[in-house]
């Protein structure tokens, strides 16, 4: 055997010796991702549509909660090892305090489901703004509405949608339009008030300081 064959067979004999030293962790590693991937195969539908089964909110929901009550034996078992303890722990406290949120999509038609899909959604907002009133930038457009502009583009899509936008507004308490209208008003100024403190630190300050002088000058000592 030539000395560039002999330093190539080396070199070939240390990465398998160290690929042996990582198999155990790949192995855990895959089991890990196997897991990941069942949670997503049951949030995405794939799992009930293979079985037959309606996509709703609550068939998702039975689904996913089997699924913990299931990876919840593995804890107490004996089968995992401490990492794999260890970071199943943390994804079923994270599925935990997120399942009320987690299959809440399913029984609205055009819902986005993922996170791609909503910023798909909150970019299409942005264009059709940018498109009626001409301007780049539409801060002072979301600043004035905030959520409230998804639920317009969704009444004005067809007739259907404004005719049931103009039934649920003859039901509209008077009362309760006034107390929403006063909580909409306060939620607006906290976010311009954040908006204003992020990009326009300084004249937010010196808005605040002149409006503290002219409290205390109004004041009457006795």
């Amino acid at each position: 055997m030539s000395q560039v064959c002999a330093q190539k067979l080396t070199r070939l004999l240390a990465i398998l010796a160290e690929r042996a030293v990582w198999k155990e962790q790949m192995a855990q590693i895959n089991r890990l991702h196997g897991w990941l991937e069942e949670v997503e195969q049951i949030l995405d539908g794939s799992q009930l549509q293979a079985a037959g089964t309606k996509v709703s909110n609550v068939t998702v929901g039975q689904a996913l909660d089997a699924w913990r009550v299931r990876m919840n034996v593995h804890l107490t078992d004996g089968t995992l090892t401490a990492l794999q303890c260890e970071c199943l722990t943390e994804g079923l406290q994270v599925l935990t305090n997120l399942r009320p949120y987690l299959v809440q999509c399913y029984d609205l038609q055009g819902f986005p489901r993922t996170n791609n899909e909503m910023e798909r959604s909150i970019r299409h907002l942005k264009t059709q703004y940018r498109r009626v009133s001409g301007r780049k930038n539409w801060n002072a457009y979301l600043l004035r509405y905030g959520s409230r502009v998804a639920y317009a583009v969704w009444w004005e899509q067809d007739v259907a949608h404004r005719a049931a936008l103009h039934q649920q507004a003859t039901r509209i308490d008077r009362s309760r339009w006034q107390a929403f209208r006063r909580q909409t008003r306060l939620a607006r100024r906290e976010q311009l008030t954040r908006f204003r403190f992020r990009h326009h630190c300084p004249s937010l300050l010196a808005s605040l300081e002149a409006r503290w002088l002219d409290a205390t000058q109004s004041v009457v000592l006795p």
